[in-house]
This record gives C-alpha cells, sequence and structure tokens, in this order.
C-alpha cells in the first residue's frame, strides 16, 4: 500500500550502479541458489506419490505405536491393573488380557477406531494390489 506496484519486489537501479562487479555476482549466485531451493521445494510439494508415501509410513508408525501402547497394557500384571483402576476378569491367562484390551479399546474409541480404520486400509490396500 503506498508504493508503486512496479516498484515492489524490485531494486532500485541507482543502487546497482554503485556495486562492483564482484558484489554484483555474487547477489546473483545467492539469488540463484535461493531460487535453486524454492524450485526444489515446490517439486517436492507437487510430487504427491511420494507425500502420499511419506504419509502413509508417518500413519504406520503412529498405528504401530498405539497398538504396542495398547498391547503393553493388555499384558501388565493383575496387581499393576487393580492400582490403575481397571477391572481383572477373575480367570486367567490369555482370556484375562483379551478382557484388558476390550476394556482398553472401550475406555479409548476414537483411538480403537483409527486403529481399525487403519488396519482395515491395509488389508484392503494389499488385498487389491494383488489382482
Amino acid at each position: 500500500m503506498g508504493q508503486d506496484p512496479g516498484e515492489v519486489g524490485a531494486r532500485r537501479v541507482g543502487d546497482e550502479q554503485n556495486k562492483s562487479p564482484e558484489q554484483l555476482r555474487a547477489e546473483i549466485e545467492a539469488d540463484r541458489e535461493q531460487l535453486g531451493d524454492t524450485v526444489e521445494a515446490l517439486a517436492a510439494k507437487t510430487d504427491v506419490k511420494t507425500r502420499a508415501r511419506e504419509k502413509a509410513e508417518e500413519l504406520k508408525r503412529t498405528a504401530t505405536s498405539k497398538k504396542d501402547d495398547l498391547l503393553s497394557k493388555a499384558q501388565r500384571s493383575p496387581a499393576e491393573a487393580d492400582r490403575s483402576g481397571t477391572s481383572q476378569p477373575a480367570n486367567s491367562g490369555g482370556s484375562s488380557a483379551l478382557e484388558q484390551l476390550k476394556a482398553t479399546a472401550r475406555q479409548n474409541p476414537v483411538q480403537t477406531a483409527a486403529l481399525g480404520a487403519f488396519l482395515g486400509g491395509v488389508l484392503l490396500g494389499r488385498v487389491t494390489s494383488r489382482r
């Protein structure tokens, strides 16, 4: 605002006359490097396939982390579960861990749904890619 639209982002010619050729070359080289970095950044943003792969890998890492957290909570000892306030079934063994996993899933429905959706997507992707 208040500037001539033709001068926005432009340098004045009078400023360039006071600079030595070495200074001008250095400025041109710096501008070229900056332009190259900008082009690389734009190319990376437009590479949809690579960005999709990166996002898928990130989601896989997140889902695996959440799965490991849920499994570690499900495999805790009964004494730890009693201290944390979760109910522990009377029977022991595999069904105990299953009941604890179910209770954890009920307490965290959003994370459970996200994990289920992710695993469903992975399975669907594998089934459709084999055809």
